[in-house]
């Protein structure tokens, strides 16, 4: 290749991104490699390649492999809020509050449920990192409330709470037992024994599993 072609070249990228897309760009790329493989296919390489730049472009953005994936699976977690909370927006405000308040937990399962199986390269990447959830107040891995999914989850076990259907001496701790339970079977119908089984079957058992969490805690 030419000096001259070569130039062209680092001009077009810096003509392209020199507003700050080359970040936006990089992130599609890594969303994009998650969505397909998972958060082992995340690669500042690959990325760079997706967005058709040179490698070293990305260190401007990305330090490292880590700092993509971070913001990678903070797209997830984000996602995986999103459409919990699209589960909350469906329930019916004409219930009882103690009806409104287990169906906000059931609602909070159903989301997750359906993220794994619908997503399962996002969802694996969501949880691909030591990372505490429990106070992490970061916007981007937050739905349109505000709220990232186990905080979503609490605000659950809290209108349960409220609405007397959670004895208080059982709330502390709730949502470690009731996320456990669902992330087992979240594992299982995201590339799991259960990926394929018919849609009426495996929701079926979800809605036996919500039972189970829901009674049990």
């Amino acid at each position: 290749m030419s000096k001259n072609v070569k130039n062209t070249a680092g001009a077009r990228e810096r003509e392209t991104y020199r507003h700050g897309d080359l970040r936006h760009a990089l992130l599609e790329a890594g969303i994009a490699l998650a969505r397909e493989g998972g958060p082992g296919a995340v690669a500042l390489r690959a990325a760079t390649r997706q967005a058709g730049v040179a490698p070293n472009a990305a260190y401007r953005h990305f330090a490292s492999r880590e700092d993509l994936l971070l913001a990678v699976r903070a797209y997830a977690l984000s996602q995986l809020a999103i459409v919990i909370e699209t589960e909350l927006a469906r329930l019916d405000p004409a219930q009882s509050r103690a009806d409104l308040a287990r169906a906000g937990l059931r609602a909070v399962g159903a989301g997750y449920l359906a993220f794994a199986h619908a997503n399962p390269g996002l969802f694996h990447t969501a949880f691909s990192s030591h990372e505490p959830v429990e106070a992490d107040a970061d916007p981007a891995k937050a739905g349109h409330s505000g709220m990232n999914p186990f905080q979503l989850l609490s605000g659950a076990l809290d209108r349960m709470l409220e609405a007397g259907v959670l004895p208080p001496q059982r709330r502390p701790g709730a949502e470690y037992m009731a996320w456990s339970a669902v992330h087992g079977l979240a594992l299982l119908v995201s590339d799991g024994p259960l990926h394929s089984m018919p849609d009426g079957m495996r929701n079926a058992i979800g809605q036996r599993l919500l039972d189970m969490v829901e009674k049990g805690l």
